[in-house]
């Protein structure tokens, strides 16, 4: 074996968890070392590239990486990718690699079943959670408004609007600008102190809006973990004829568990979903999921005939030619040998891991006196400070643990930390607060330690 993938993550509890580099410091020694002009030993270029990566990376795969989204991988899916880069699948249409699209449809149906969709739904890998919400609204806008498929946004007589919780991912302002819409496209809902949408709120902004089409629910926002009322607006969808698009890149996950899944009720009713398996099913980046209960309005989005493609024995559209994607990677042998190693209640009980661990973090840090302000049943912990980003910076700086800042307008700052790695233990958990204590009794002029 040319690189050892145990070795690095061993190596990575060795050091910091932030890099220590300068701005500048590796472009000048790529730029000094690799002209590109001469070929090197490859031997040579792993060592270079295993040493920029543990010198120079910011380690979410470390137990006391309480960031974003970002978790450490199981040897399982760290393998498939590696098995994926030699084979070199082309999993856009069923001709080209059977094995490749049958194992994803088969992954794709475990999840299918675990958020209650009915076995019409249809579903496809995408690259991250931006392309699978990318997906939702384009396919809404095209079973709302079947005229602008082949007119453009131009034939809907009346701007089309959609609306999303003020605690939304922000990809959405991206995707309304992408898609012709614009970003004012995007109504802001307001939302409850708990960072839930407000229903109230929801129908008011409806009700001003002369052509609504689409209505996200997020279920498990990036800042606090909230998760909207999502049998609430599954009902508003169905009176107002609207689409109803979950957004659970993170949150999603939880539907593995029996414990957990009771938060995520109302989902089984979206006509589209979102979600990340590279998040909190701990598979390498980038692994995310879009499913739709109408396979025909999926089909009107996205449908397109090639003659130099051949079809093939298969029973559902190739997915070329049912989403955005045309070359597909193999996206879903990693979660297909993360579930085949681990097994449906092993992966249960690790994400219920996570939010046991983030309860045990709340109630440490309420004893040490900080102000938690999110109830999230997942494992996202806030906590409020005047001085969050100083207190962040310091913490990080020390180099013991990696959070993360929260600054929303009209709201007070917030110190995130998210439970990200299934070997986070009740030991990191000390750390953190002792770091967190540390850092917030210190005074703003405080040169923090180095670790």
């Amino acid at each position: 074996m040319l690189w050892d993938a145990a070795s690095f993550r061993a190596r990575v509890l060795e050091q910091p968890v932030a890099p220590r580099v300068s701005r500048g410091e590796i472009a000048s020694e790529l730029d000094q070392r690799y002209s590109f002009r001469e070929a090197l030993p490859l031997d040579e270029v792993i060592d270079d590239v295993d040493r920029l990566l543990l010198t120079g990376n910011l380690h979410t795969t470390h137990p006391r990486y309480f960031g974003l989204f970002n978790p450490t991988v199981h040897e399982a899916s760290v393998v498939a990718d590696t098995i994926v880069a030699a084979a070199n699948p082309q999993a856009g249409a069923w001709f080209h690699s059977p094995a490749a699209v049958e194992i994803e449809a088969h992954v794709l149906r475990f999840f299918a079943r675990k958020f209650g969709l009915p076995e019409s739904y249809v579903a496809h890998f995408t690259t991250g959670g931006a392309e699978a919400n990318l997906t939702a609204v384009l396919t809404a806008l095209a079973h709302r408004f079947p005229e602008s498929r082949r007119g453009g946004i131009r034939a809907i007589p009346e701007q089309p609007v959609f609306f999303v919780s003020a605690e939304a991912h922000h990809s959405f302002e991206k995707i309304a600008q992408h898609v012709g819409l614009g970003r004012d496209a995007v109504r802001i809902v307001e939302a409850d102190d708990g960072d839930r949408m407000r229903v109230d709120a929801l129908r008011a902004a409806i009700e001003k809006s002369a052509n609504p089409f689409l209505i996200v629910g997020t279920a498990g926002t990036t800042g606090t973990g909230a998760i909207d009322p999502l049998p609430e607006i599954s009902q508003l969808c169905r009176e107002r004829n609207l689409w109803f698009h979950a957004d659970a890149a993170w949150g999603g996950a939880a539907c593995v568990s029996p414990r957990l899944r009771q938060h995520l009720d109302g989902i089984e009713f979206a006509d589209s979903i979102t979600c990340d398996a590279h998040k909190w099913l701990s598979v390498p980046m980038g692994a995310g999921m879009f499913f739709a209960r109408d396979r025909d309005a999926v089909d009107d989005a996205f449908s397109v005939y090639t003659p130099y493609v051949p079809q093939g024995e298969k029973h559902d559209a190739d997915a070329y030619a049912s989403s955005l994607q045309w070359s597909r990677r193999f996206i879903g042998l990693k979660v297909f040998m993360m579930l085949a190693t681990l097994g449906e209640d092993a992966l249960a009980k690790q994400i219920e891991h996570h939010t046991e661990i983030a309860a045990l973090l709340r109630r440490r840090l309420i004893d040490a006196g900080f102000d938690v302000i999110n109830d999230s049943p997942l494992a996202v912990v806030c906590i409020a400070h005047p001085e969050s980003d100083r207190v962040v910076h310091e913490v990080v700086a020390r180099g013991r643990c990696w959070v993360s800042s929260l600054l929303r307008e009209g709201k007070s700052p917030v110190i995130r930390i998210c439970v990200t790695n299934f070997e986070t233990s009740e030991d990191d958990v000390n750390v953190l607060v002792d770091e967190l204590a540390v850092c917030a009794a210190s005074s703003p002029s405080h040169e923090p330690a180095r670790a």
